[in-house]
């Protein structure tokens, strides 16, 4: 009996949480979080700096939300009404969840994955996510005006930029560096002087080793091995979880995911739909996790979409109720599903983060 660990922003909801909790409550707070997150993916997979990991951005960014006096119930308020499920996936939950054991493993805020389980029943019990609790904290008056200064500065920064081989300061332009060092400054040492700073060493998000801990502690619960996982992710925080079920010899696949993801994956799923998730989910409990390797040797090809791919599933005894509708209308038949290789791999990030940004928006698409 195969289980699925799927990460939530991307492969069901459409939303960044984070992003639009500062987009719409601070002043400019979307340039803001755009520039927090680079600076993440920098610290993250540039320096790979010690002790931080990819998606702690949503831990940076909660002493600027108190600043602008966002509460939990704030956050709990915001996250139901601008919730918004990917086509399917409100079908596709409750039907991978019949078909074996499910895990939603995500960095995002429990506020905003209780809302998910609220309007799509999914169960609490079988979520992993960033716990916080904002009303612990206070804030002063003085420390409340520093840091919304400080949000102004930060949005005002250019973007943070680097070669594609670069792996610390030394390889970074002379302004990048200026940008990462006042950064350093400020996420390190300004913020971490006051009260709120304490936010920073509560809080751990459940992003990078996070999330591959996650589906080990997961395993526990039902008993079975890394090469029974189905692991769906599409973002740099899913990088190490992809990694560890490949290496296990689970079905690693980047969902509509960018480049790191794809770059982290065995399999890439391109698809504007999320009924596919379901239908392989029936595949490999009736087929095995290596029904999907067979498929495409059969087919002597590392590349499956639109009705060819669901006329190979149907084949395989996919229940026709969870065969993936099939979209022709764009430049590539979708759903399509790659398996990844050196030789494809430019070709699959290209159309992967394509469909990221059409499906999510181009300003969520591009973030890490």
């Amino acid at each position: 009996m195969p289980q699925l660990n799927i990460d939530c922003e991307g492969p069901i909801t459409q939303n960044d949480n984070a992003f639009e909790l500062c987009e719409a409550l601070i002043p400019k707070g979307g340039d803001f979080f755009a520039r927090v997150s680079r600076y993440d993916d920098y610290l993250a997979d540039v320096e790979k700096r010690k002790g931080y990991k990819a998606g702690d951005t949503l831990k940076l960014i909660l002493p600027f939300l108190k600043a602008f006096n966002v509460t939990n119930e704030k956050m709990e308020s915001f996250s139901e009404e601008t919730l918004i499920l990917l086509p399917g996936a409100r079908e596709m939950l409750p039907s991978v969840a019949e078909i074996m054991p499910t895990f939603i493993i995500s960095t995002s805020y429990r506020p905003y994955l209780e809302a998910l389980c609220r309007i799509s029943g999914f169960p609490e019990d079988h979520v992993y996510c960033t716990a916080l609790d904002m009303d612990r904290y206070r804030l002063s008056e003085a420390d409340a005006g520093t840091l919304a200064g400080l949000v102004s500065e930060i949005a005002g920064q250019p973007l943070l930029s680097w070669p594609e081989q670069a792996e610390g300061p030394a390889d970074l332009t002379l302004g990048n560096r200026k940008i990462v060092e006042r950064l350093d400054e400020i996420f390190w040492r300004v913020i971490p002087r006051m009260d709120i700073g304490r936010i920073y060493r509560d809080v751990n998000p459940t992003g990078g080793m996070e999330k591959a801990r996650a589906v080990e502690d997961s395993l526990l619960r039902t008993g079975l091995t890394l090469a029974d996982v189905f692991y769906v992710g599409d973002s740099i925080t899913d990088v190490q979880a992809l990694k560890l079920t490949a290496e296990g010899g689970g079905i690693a696949m980047s969902f509509n995911g960018n480049s790191y993801a794809v770059r982290a994956a065995e399999w890439a799923c391109i698809s504007s739909d999320t009924t596919i998730i379901a239908a392989l989910a029936d595949l490999f409990k009736s087929n095995g996790m290596e029904s999907l390797d067979s498929m495409f040797k059969n087919a002597g090809s590392d590349e499956m979409a639109g009705t060819r791919l669901a006329g190979a599933l149907a084949r395989r005894g996919v229940e026709q109720s969870l065969l993936p509708p099939v979209d022709t209308a764009m430049e590539l038949d979708t759903p399509v599903i790659y398996k990844i290789s050196v030789s494809n791999m430019d070709h699959i990030i290209e159309k992967s983060e394509n469909m990221r940004k059409n499906v999510r928006g181009v300003r969520v698409g591009q973030l890490g």
